[in-house]
């Protein structure tokens, strides 16, 4: 049975460790990011890091960009195509009639044979 003290285990003082103990924090710097629906993104980088152009906005997983003015558009979803669809985008019907008819003459042969 547990003898009812709640902090057991601990001391006085104890407890996270402050900036005293950890060091200086890295300089940083706080860039804002907007998408196209007006959500505002702050995240801070690192003072000598590079900052990316985009920024997925956590909210609605838009790209967000620096420029609250212009914010990039939504990309386009493009809709599912099936293997047919894309088949027919690199043939034409003539094409595809004169593959039929050399796959049946092999099958006919081969089955004649």
């Amino acid at each position: 049975m547990a003898s009812g003290n709640a902090i057991r285990g601990s001391r006085v003082g104890a407890g996270p460790m402050g900036e005293a103990e950890r060091g200086e924090a890295a300089p940083r710097q706080r860039i804002a990011f907007y998408c196209v629906q007006g959500h505002e993104t702050v995240p801070s980088f690192a003072a000598e890091a590079v900052i990316p152009e985009y920024w997925d906005c956590p909210r609605c997983g838009l790209p967000a960009s620096r420029d609250p003015e212009n914010p990039p558009p939504a990309p386009r979803n493009e809709p599912y195509k099936t293997h047919l669809a894309y088949v027919k985008e690199r043939r034409s019907d003539a094409d595809g009639a004169a593959i039929l008819e050399e796959a049946l003459q092999v099958l006919r042969r081969v089955r004649g044979a």
